[in-house]
């Protein structure tokens, strides 16, 4: 038998959503977007009513996913997570990912982009910690190669952007206890001994010496050119 609406009233805590009332009594709510066409004195018949609630929850899906992804770049696994952790079902889930992907809301290969770009410019680290974090991430294989070949940067350069920061650091160290923190330190970030060993070297020579000696040799250098 068919119902008919006798009121659309607007959601107190929710803007965006709004209360359905059937014959006289609250029946369910809807978002604004769903509830657009309908209007008091329409009658909805029990497939039509199980049609809107349908939407609805596909509607709140996209719009709980695209909340997730606003706050920052998300890939396509950890979005499929945090629907299922709210409690979507898997053909919910799996159907508002495909509508973000067609719409380019989410991309792993640009998501794997921005995260790499990120670490570079401000925690540098190895092509093999960036791998692994992707892969936590949910982001496949080849999505990470193809990332890592166009957007990933010199490993040599990179470890010694890294080692700046812990060998400023590590001043005052003798030279075998600087070598020991600064390695450890670009080890801990992915970086392989053929890379590491040369790079604490280098940075050795830049900031291993403590700051009265550096004085002192510019000192001498200075009364030499005299």
């Amino acid at each position: 038998m068919d119902r008919e609406i006798t009121a659309i009233k607007p959601q107190k805590r929710n803007p965006q959503r709004v209360s359905i009332y059937l014959d006289g009594q609250f029946a369910f709510g809807l978002s604004r977007f769903v509830a657009a066409w309908l209007e008091p004195g329409r009658k909805l018949s029990e497939t039509e009513i199980e049609k809107l609630q349908h939407d609805d929850t596909y509607e709140i899906a996209l719009q709980k996913a695209m909340q997730f992804i606003n706050h920052r770049p998300r890939s396509i696994e950890e979005t499929r997570r945090r629907l299922k952790d709210k409690g979507f079902d898997d053909a919910v889930i799996e159907t508002t990912l495909q509508k973000l992907i067609d719409q380019h809301w989410l991309n792993d290969l640009d998501f794997s982009r921005q995260w790499i770009e990120n670490r570079n410019a401000f925690r540098p680290r190895s092509d093999w910690l960036l791998s692994y974090e992707l892969r936590q991430k949910g982001v496949a294989e080849d999505a990470i190669g193809q990332a890592l070949d166009q957007y990933g940067g010199d490993e040599d350069e990179l470890a010694y952007q890294a080692g700046i920061k812990k060998a400023k650091q590590c001043q005052q160290e003798t030279r075998l206890g600087f070598l020991k923190k600064v390695g450890g330190y670009l080890g801990r970030r992915g970086f392989h001994f053929g890379i590491v060993k040369p790079t604490v070297e280098r940075l050795w020579q830049e900031f291993g010496l403590p700051a009265q000696e550096r004085l002192d040799e510019t000192g001498k250098m200075e009364r030499n050119d005299e």
